[in-house]
């Protein structure tokens, strides 16, 4: 039993999608060509082939060697806040938000507590960036990266959908900034030489590099429909064979399981037409389709938000922007949000009275950028 509570704790969204596919294999009883049918191998395929080459390139330390050299230039409070959120922003784009946040974080928290100031209003700015940020690409989260390929959106299509979330989001990201450093009783806090003028952090480059960053090039051509998915895939895994085959143990394989699971659960809800009657009416017009996937998001994080409702809606954009824009709000609205609270609250800093206040804060920032962003994206659609 403590083993059971131990992997809820741990992995409970893989917990709930293994509960809900059980379930719908007793009480439904889909047969198992509808289940086979349910998975979408392709963007499992692509899924697994990011992970791992992402953590391939974290084993070189590309991602710290460019923060450590960056950081150098912060001459300021301000100028700090801004490279590090702006860093987390970008980042997210490629790396995915979760890996940006388990990168940055931890460099956040080692830089803060050395300079003297607290960490906790960073921290909640840059899981907003890396959540805002992951919805521009296609690879920056895994709704993005199905959504993507089951609506069958084009390049174009598909960014001029996201840039209705990333160009406000990264002028409110910029505001925010700019009202939380101002001048306080002359110049903003200057920044003494310390861990910003000294850190040091070394690249490995050797011939991996290269078969990784054509692992990543093929990666991406392969989201963009121009490489088959298998030839990526048996790429990938020949290449990680060759340059470093521990690599397979550090992907997040329950993230895959968690897909698998809500595939088959969602399939043969489906296949149920009093449920399925419900949430097309849910689902029957653009801005309904838009408020119930940020409403459902907050429920059950978006991940699953996109997987249960792309199964009963042809609005597909309005699902994109919803599901994204819907990472905003609770705490599990976004797995991503979970790790950067479990990172800080894990923290020195984490286990003061101040920063018990970290869940507040971050509900308080988070719920007023769903309200602003949710707004402004409805206008920019339908204006």
């Amino acid at each position: 039993m403590n083993k059971i509570i131990s992997f809820i704790k741990r992995e409970p969204v893989l917990f709930a999608a293994i509960v809900l596919a059980l379930l719908a294999l007793i009480f439904i009883r889909p047969s198992p060509s509808l289940c086979l049918e349910a998975i979408d191998f392709r963007t499992l395929a692509i899924l697994f082939s990011l992970m791992i080459v992402i953590k391939a390139f974290q084993s070189q330390n590309y991602l710290d060697s460019i923060a450590a050299r960056l950081l150098r230039l912060c001459k300021s409070q301000r100028s700090l806040y801004f490279l590090l959120t702006y860093l987390v922003f970008f980042s997210s784009m490629f790396v995915t938000n979760d890996v940006a946040l388990l990168t940055f974080v931890p460099i956040t928290l080692l830089i803060f507590t050395r300079v003297g100031m607290p960490a906790l209003t960073i921290v909640v700015l840059e899981t907003l960036a890396a959540n805002l940020g992951s919805c521009i690409t296609p690879m920056g989260n895994p709704q993005n990266l199905y959504l993507f390929s089951y609506y069958g959106f084009s390049p174009l299509e598909f960014f001029a959908l996201t840039a209705k979330i990333a160009i406000p989001s990264f002028i409110i990201l910029t505001t925010i900034i700019l009202v939380l450093t101002r001048k306080k009783h002359g110049a903003p806090q200057k920044l003494e030489g310390n861990v910003l003028q000294t850190q040091v952090c070394f690249v490995t480059i050797d011939f991996r590099t290269f078969f990784y960053i054509a692992d990543f090039i093929i990666c991406l051509l392969t989201v963009f429909h121009v490489v088959n998915y298998l030839i990526m895939l048996g790429f990938t895994v020949v290449v990680m064979l060759v340059c470093n085959f521990r690599l397979f143990k550090k992907v997040d394989y329950s993230l895959l399981l968690t897909f698998c699971g809500f595939f088959i659960f969602t399939k043969s809800l489906s296949t149920v037409q009093t449920f399925s009657d419900f949430i097309n009416s849910m689902l029957s017009t653009p801005l309904k389709t838009y408020i119930t996937a940020i409403i459902t998001s907050q429920v059950i994080s978006n991940v699953p938000a996109a997987l249960l409702l792309s199964g009963f809606t042809t609005n597909g954009d309005m699902l994109l922007l919803g599901v994204n824009t819907g990472g905003l709000g609770t705490l599990i609205a976004s797995m991503a949000s979970v790790i950067s609270f479990k990172l800080y609250n894990n923290s020195q800093e984490g286990k003061t009275p101040e920063g018990r206040k970290y869940f507040g804060v971050f509900t308080g920032y988070n719920l007023a950028l769903l309200i602003l962003l949710g707004i402004v994206v409805f206008v920019l659609t339908y204006c």
